[in-house]
């Protein structure tokens, strides 16, 4: 029998299906969010700041106007109207009394009403009902409850007075209370510190952001510009939050690596076009006159030298960047060092402290010490390692007891195809590269290498890395 498709087990099943439609529905309400909210940070920040504000005073506002604007007015109606309630009892308790000054000054004293006994005419026509009044409608719901008699209500006229009318048995009760008295009238006060601080938050906000979204912007109008060929501006700098900070460091650091290896490869082509153009030139000699088995042998080791230079040229112009990272036994190269002196006749001490293996891309690292040590075997006869490993960083110090480099070319020997006759012997077969390509490594890993004074009275190389 086969299977059911999926569509089949969602037909099949109700709650799948519903499932499915609502992950449906969910889908098609954010494309449609999305399609109409603002597409830039500012303007995204500013509704992540302001909705929930929005949404908190939205609840607050409406449970104080469902609780306690309504509950307070309640109380204060039901006051009122007791009061009123009070008056009519004392009426027609004594209903022969004609004399109603006393009963007036005890309402007006201390009930605080305005009141007036009139004769039994009809009660005005209900007037318009206000399209939104708590009071209005409250107060009639007390009178109904309370008074249970004919009433006419003026709530709409003077906004400070309210007037109520009571169709007695032989009389009209005519009634001014202050609107204090039956309404919550300091809801405006909380409504106006409620928006007036609002205003102020978000003055605020928009004030925090704009500042923290100007070193973005900063930033991306930099990297805009350096894609576009166009020069970094000059007061560009890492600023803002700590995050765009790095960002913007990350970014000077990729600029710098980028300019300069854009340099290197151009003064690469360069020493190529020259070092090869000079071996050609001896080889057209070496054939001119070649006549004997000296000439082919020369011929041979121009070849070798022209094929080392390639090498060389093609290891400069890839990098090392594709290689992954993995761990690297740094004694065990160290111990290869160690023979590599012996073959060389070179006096070598190493010493290693910490964990032996570190996590760097294996080969490149390795490129990059033998071209270091190389270095120091070539010119020197006494050479020491000494490598310190803890502390997530790596230092690795190289010292001979060779000539030396001036400390205002030590920075020039890490350029492609630069060579000092004055301080090193020039080597045939060398090209220039071995230090720049060192270099690359390092920075590549996050790391740098410098030069000092050796204590050997030599060369200092330290080689730091994080690992």
């Amino acid at each position: 029998m086969a299977k059911n498709r999926p569509y089949d087990t969602e037909r099949t099943d109700p709650l799948r299906r519903i499932k499915h439609i609502m992950r449906q529905t969910w889908r098609r309400v954010g494309r449609t969010v999305s399609r109409y909210m603002p597409k830039r940070l500012y303007a995204r920040s500013l509704i992540i700041v302001i909705a929930p504000m929005i949404l908190l005073q939205s609840v607050i506002a409406f449970v104080f106007m469902e609780r306690h604007w309504q509950t307070v007015t309640q109380r204060l109606s039901q006051a009122v109207t007791r009061d009123i309630a009070a008056i009519i009892d004392i009426l027609e308790t004594y209903p022969h009394d004609d004399d109603y000054a006393e009963l007036i000054r005890i309402a007006q004293e201390r009930l605080a009403l305005q009141i007036s006994i009139e004769p039994p005419d009809a009660l005005p026509p209900p007037g318009p009902k206000p399209f939104f009044s708590i009071l209005d409608q409250t107060l009639s719901e007390e009178i109904t409850r309370q008074i249970n008699r004919p009433f006419w209500l003026d709530t709409v006229g003077n906004s400070n007075i309210i007037e109520i009318r009571i169709q007695l048995n032989d009389r009209v009760l005519r009634v001014f209370a202050r609107r204090s008295q039956t309404y919550a009238s300091n809801t405006h006060i909380f409504l106006l510190w409620m928006v007036g601080t609002s205003l102020v938050l978000l003055a605020i906000a928009v004030a925090f952001l704009r500042n923290q979204i100007r070193p973005i912007l900063q930033l991306a109008e930099a990297a805009e510009r350096f894609g576009k060929g166009q020069p970094t501006p000059t007061d560009f700098q890492p600023r803002g939050a700590e995050e765009v900070r790095r960002a913007g460091s990350a970014f000077l650091q990729m600029r710098e690596r980028i300019e300069r290896q854009i340099e290197q490869r151009t003064a690469m082509l360069t020493g190529v076009s020259h070092d090869l153009r000079t071996i050609l030139t001896r080889f057209k000699l070496q054939l001119a006159i070649a006549d004997s088995k000296a000439d082919m042998e020369a011929l041979n080791e121009d070849i070798e030298d022209m094929r080392s230079m390639l090498e060389e040229y093609m290891a400069f112009a890839r990098g090392e960047a594709s290689e992954e990272t993995g761990w690297f036994d740094l004694a065990a190269h160290l111990q290869k060092l160690e023979e590599e002196a012996k073959l060389r006749g070179c006096a070598f001490s190493t010493s290693l402290t910490g964990e032996p293996e570190v996590l760097v891309r294996p080969n490149t690292f390795s490129r990059l010490l033998d071209n270091v040590v190389g270095n120091a075997f070539r010119y020197a006869r006494t050479v020491s390692v000494a490598a310190r490993h803890g502390g997530g960083t790596l230092t690795i110090v190289i010292q001979d007891d060779g000539p030396g480099i001036p400390p205002d070319k030590r920075e020039d020997v890490f350029k492609p195809f630069v060579r000092l006759d004055a301080a090193r012997n020039q080597d045939e077969s060398g090209t220039g590269l071995g230090l720049s390509i060192a270099r690359d490594i390092a920075r590549s890993h996050g790391g740098d290498i410098i030069m000092e004074d050796s204590d050997l009275g030599g060369l200092r190389v330290i080689v730091r890395v994080p690992a």
